[in-house]
């Protein structure tokens, strides 16, 4: 009993099932009462001669004008979204009205029967009966409604045909009765199969949204991914444009998080990423649209002018450099940031990302941990930037690209030892370009591999054709040794070239061992293997040299030329001096790279230095004049690289 009087009162309604109730009934209703007016006319005209004035006019006409307003205040109803509250308050209120309704009219219909005639009462039972199938028909996303309708319509009428012991309307009233007890069940059934839809297309709509949002968010972070972070920035940007306002384009890029993650591992640096993005929330705040572009890149876009932008970029880059604390590990990174302003000149959101992105690069290579703003100084940067990029990915790296020589010189007596290899490209659409230049840039293209292997075939066929007292280095990238299929290349290039490997050296810097310390000792004992020798170049300029030392199979050491500019302090020159007594003790060949002056030359010499590299003694030579200044000095020479 209880359930049935919730029920009645529409008490416990699933929000979404009230509001497509709200929706089925605002289409319903206004034919509901266009039913009752027409019907209660036609009584009010049948009666008109039978019955008295009030019952004929007055009375249908204040229920055909109320029934009328009703179904004009339903037609005008705006068609706007409800929520469920509203909509149930509008379900309950529809109930209400409904039952006062019914009563009204069955007590008119009722008081008509005192005048009537036969063939009039026949009117009226058949007026009760077409009004109350009509408003059942027109309740039906209503149950409780119609419900009411029924029983205030129908157990009054019932009760006057068995008092007056008619037998012909009794009858009527029971076929009637037995009929709208049928609709009531399947009006029961209809709703509950309505009910069973709404509740599908919820469903539905939830699966949807849930298959929605897994597509557009980064499931790590939480944050929206890469595609869906475009789709808004566009249609962000359009609008920006249309309306004329500002719009800022952010990445940022984590700094030392490779390390880390290398070295703590994937599962915690995955709740790392987790941090940071929650970071970026309170840095950036509500006004930016943050994104997890993939990796450790993010994004952010926001429309507000570029003052306001950078302080908060630069506030997010603080924030992430500050430690996390992950349990009992504390992990220290940091992030850099690049920023673009929308302009005239963009003309789509990628252009935009473009320039952040650029801004971003130039921002880890020259102020790492900041934040930069593209300017037109950059974009000149770029232009010229995007110039070498192309000429670098299409050129014939045969034709265009060549080697130098530096010779290397023993102290004692300035006799040639050998010599460091250096390239050079000469671009029939830029000219010269530097090593300084094409070299990060070959690596950051991924085209360092296959330049590396072009330009070693240069240097060993040229080192076939030369006495073999001659040795020559070769530089190999962090990126050679970071590829295993490169390292069996480079190999596979030194057996088929038939010159002896101990006559080559291979260069490596501290950068290049350590992207991955354990793969490029493997590949610095497989060189050794057939005969190469390796050096250590760079020496210092690192933070782990001297362990390098011990544990890598090591055979010559290059001091970097920064010892040799910085030696007139006198702490750089002790430490100088005790790096050249280090290698001469464990019997390590040593060069000292960038001598440039007499005075640097003299103090190498008193420090015990064995062999030089530097303008001081030449600069860099064409294969043709290192040949040249080598045959000027015939005789066998102890090589060292």
């Amino acid at each position: 009993m209880l359930r049935f009087a919730d029920w009645l009162k529409i008490s416990s309604v699933p929000d979404k099932l009230a509001i497509a109730q709200h929706d089925e009934l605002q289409r319903q209703i206004p034919m509901l009462y266009a039913v009752l007016s027409v019907n209660a006319v036609a009584v009010a005209i049948t009666h008109f001669h039978v019955a008295p004035l009030y019952m004929t006019l007055w009375i249908p006409l204040v229920l055909v004008t109320m029934s009328t307003l009703r179904a004009i205040a339903w037609k005008l109803r705006p068609r706007m979204e409800v929520n469920a509250a509203g909509a149930i308050r509008m379900l309950r209120r529809t109930t209400m009205l409904a039952a006062f309704i019914a009563f009204a009219y069955i007590s008119w219909s009722l008081g008509l029967y005192g005048f009537a005639q036969d063939e009039q009462r026949a009117h009226v039972a058949l007026f009760i009966a077409t009004t109350v199938i009509g408003c059942i028909a027109c309740l039906t996303y209503l149950p409780q409604a119609a419900f009411l309708v029924t029983v205030i319509v129908m157990v009054p009428y019932l009760s006057y045909q068995l008092s007056m012991g008619g037998p012909i309307y009794t009858a009527i009233a029971f076929n009637i009765l037995l009929v709208l007890i049928m609709l009531i069940r399947v009006l029961l059934n209809n709703f509950l199969g309505f009910q069973k839809l709404v509740e599908a297309r919820v469903e539905g709509e939830r699966l949807h949204e849930e298959v929605t949002h897994l597509a557009n968010t980064d499931t790590l972070t939480g944050l929206p991914n890469r595609r869906y972070f475009f789709s808004k920035s566009t249609a962000m940007m359009e609008r920006c444009t249309r309306d004329g306002t500002a719009l800022v384009f952010g990445t940022i890029d984590l700094d030392r998080f490779k390390a880390a993650n290398d070295t703590f591992g994937h599962a915690l640096c995955d709740t790392l990423l987790a941090e940071v993005a929650e970071r970026l929330r309170d840095a950036l705040g509500k006004e930016a649209m943050i994104a997890r572009l993939g990796g450790d890149e993010f994004a952010f876009v926001m429309e507000t002018d570029l003052r306001r932008a950078e302080q908060l970029a630069q506030a997010a880059c603080r924030r992430i450099a500050q430690p996390f604390h992950m349990g009992e590990t504390k992990i220290t990174i940091g992030a850099s940031c690049g920023l673009a302003m929308r302009s005239d000149e963009h003309t789509n959101i990628v252009s935009l990302y473009d320039q952040a992105d650029y801004a971003l690069y130039y921002a880890k290579n020259h102020q790492r941990g900041s934040s930069i703003t593209y300017s037109a100084k950059l974009d000149q940067t770029m232009r010229q930037q995007r110039r070498l990029e192309t000429a670098l990915q299409n050129a014939d790296y045969e034709a265009e690209f060549d080697i130098n020589l530096q010779p290397i010189v023993r102290l004692s007596d300035f006799h040639i030892v050998g010599g460091e290899t250096l390239a050079r490209w000469n671009s029939p659409t830029l000219g010269a370009v530097a090593p300084a230049v094409f070299i990060p840039l070959a690596e950051r293209l991924g085209l360092i591999n296959r330049l590396s292997l072009v330009l070693l075939g240069k240097m060993l066929r040229t080192l076939g054709q030369m006495p073999r007292s001659v040795v020559l280095g070769f530089n190999l990238s962090a990126y050679d040794l970071a590829s295993e299929e490169t390292v069996a290349a480079i190999a596979d290039c030194i057996r088929e070239s038939g010159v002896d490997a101990s006559r080559l050296v291979l260069e490596l810097t501290e950068t290049a061992m350590l992207r991955d310390l354990e793969l490029a000792h493997r590949a610095m004992e497989e060189f050794h293997a057939l005969g190469a020798r390796i050096a250590l170049d760079d020496f210092g300029t690192g933070q782990s040299s001297l362990s390098y030392l011990h544990k890598l199979p090591i055979d010559v050491v290059k001091l970097d030329r920064s010892f040799i500019v910085e030696s007139r302090m006198t702490r750089s020159r002790d430490l100088l001096q005790a790096v050249i007594t280090l290698c001469r003790t464990m019997g390590l060949p040593c060069v000292a790279e960038g001598v440039e002056e007499t005075e640097q030359l003299d103090m190498l010499r008193a420090m015990g230095c064995e062999n030089i590299q530097g303008n001081l003694f030449s600069a860099p030579l064409t294969v043709a004049q290192f040949e040249d200044m080598v045959k000027e000095a015939p005789g066998r020479s102890v090589s060292v690289a």
